[in-house]
């Protein structure tokens, strides 16, 4: 396994095209952000329904699903440069379908918010191509002793457009008193990165030294061997599986419309400060990390981090005061970045470069089942449960996942990335 030494935390951004790349992602990270917070918004207030936030992660969700194994097939044989771009250009087209349905054409959604749902499902079309070739091409512009400085610059932009993007969607939607602005302040920061992706040259996708070069495998044989590797390699399975179980169940992000609006009682302003509390916390977590890495006895700092962001979840849904629920929102991102760090060091440093995509493809369906598909639970599980014992039990459930890891996976717990 390669080192993860560093002279200090700012190695990595000595890398010129590795700063381009931060600042795009930056920019499309905060899109993003704008615009799932002012769809969350914008649906909750045409349907009223706790259940309809779920249907937008079950909307992103299930297209992604179907199309994120090719995408990591398509980045391991194509120019992952071209393939950002495109998905680029794609994304804020559909920001400016949402403005322009939004801003020109509002009676559409005299009927309900289905016009929404399928331009998310385009989304998440888009980001079944987009992920696997992003991953893939950030490992390409570092050396792999960097690779957990890089991970650590990543998810602290990634977290920063995350405290910014939610505030700033509330803001425009408060002040605005319509989605519109959101939406094409996004299309405009979509456009910044494509421009930012322009100026760092294609990469070629090289094998390890002496390693000989064989026959391209068809699509099958080669989702089959990236799969297989993955299963086979108790660490890299083990990090993902924990982290999907964790926030598939523990994830309260996505019913925060309902209880800024019901239990909290706040306006889209305040729904903003929720919304990108986390990140505030994730945040802070990101900069210690920069100075301290977390390579050493990595596996157990892992299981902490998913205990605490389960605490965290079940201390927030018994809240009603507005900062207590600000604070323990922060703390879901202060444990949350420990393990994305983690997750995304192990990635990089156990995977070959010619097989980034296909490995990076099924992360992402581990991430998006956790993200997506546990929004969907959520609202499902508010549904049936209620609104407050539906996140307490989803932090339960975490606690329960690490008591499970902890005793079934002793390499991922002794786990050491020094």
């Amino acid at each position: 396994m390669a080192q993860t030494e560093q002279n200090s935390a700012y190695d990595v951004l000595k890398i010129p095209d590795f700063r381009k790349y931060l600042l795009a992602r930056t920019f499309i990270t905060f899109g993003i952000n704008i615009l799932g917070t002012t769809v969350g918004w914008q649906v909750y207030e045409i349907t009223k329904d706790p259940f309809s936030l779920g249907l937008i992660g079950l909307a992103e969700f299930l297209p992604f699903l179907v199309v994120t194994l090719v995408g990591g097939y398509i980045a391991d044989i194509f120019d992952r440069r071209k393939i950002m771009l495109t998905c680029l250009s794609l994304y804020a087209i559909c920001a400016l379908a949402l403005y322009v349905l939004t801003h020109q054409y509002s009676m559409v959604f005299e009927h309900g918010a289905t016009p929404i749902f399928i331009i998310i499902g385009l989304t998440g079309l888009i980001r079944g191509f987009m992920s696997p070739a992003q991953t893939a091409f950030a490992s390409q512009l570092v050396p792999p002793q960097l690779y957990a400085n890089a991970a650590t610059w990543t998810t602290m932009s990634w977290h920063l457009s995350s405290i910014g993007g939610p505030a700033v969607g509330g803001l425009l939607c408060a002040f605005s008193k319509s989605a519109w602005p959101s939406y094409a302040f996004t299309s405009v920061l979509s456009i910044l990165g494509l421009g930012l992706i322009l100026l760092i040259p294609s990469k070629h996708i090289a094998k390890a030294v002496g390693e000989r070069t064989l026959p391209r495998e068809g699509f099958l044989a080669s989702v089959h061997t990236g799969l297989d590797f993955v299963f086979k390699n108790q660490v890299i399975l083990g990090s993902l599986a924990l982290d999907m179980f964790a926030v598939l169940f523990g994830g309260a992000v996505a019913l925060l419309p309902a209880f800024a609006k019901e239990v909290i009682e706040v306006g889209p302003e305040g729904f903003g400060a929720l919304r990108a509390a986390p990140a505030l916390g994730a945040f802070v977590m990101a900069w210690i990390l920069a100075y301290r890495p977390p390579t050493a006895n990595a596996g157990r700092w892992l299981l902490v981090a998913v205990a605490g962001f389960g605490i965290c979840t079940i201390l927030f849904a018994l809240s009603t005061n507005f900062w207590f629920s600000m604070f323990m929102l922060a703390g879901t991102g202060f444990f949350d970045n420990i393990s994305m760090v983690i997750r995304s060091t192990i990635v990089q440093l156990y995977t070959p470069n010619e097989m980034r995509g296909r490995v990076s493809a099924v992360n992402s369906l581990f991430v998006g089942s956790s993200n997506e598909l546990g929004a969907f639970e959520s609202g499902l599980a508010a549904k049936l449960m209620g609104l407050v014992p539906s996140v307490v039990f989803g932090g339960g459930m975490t606690l329960l996942v690490v008591l499970v890891a902890w005793w079934r996976a002793p390499k991922l717990r002794d786990m050491d990335l020094r």
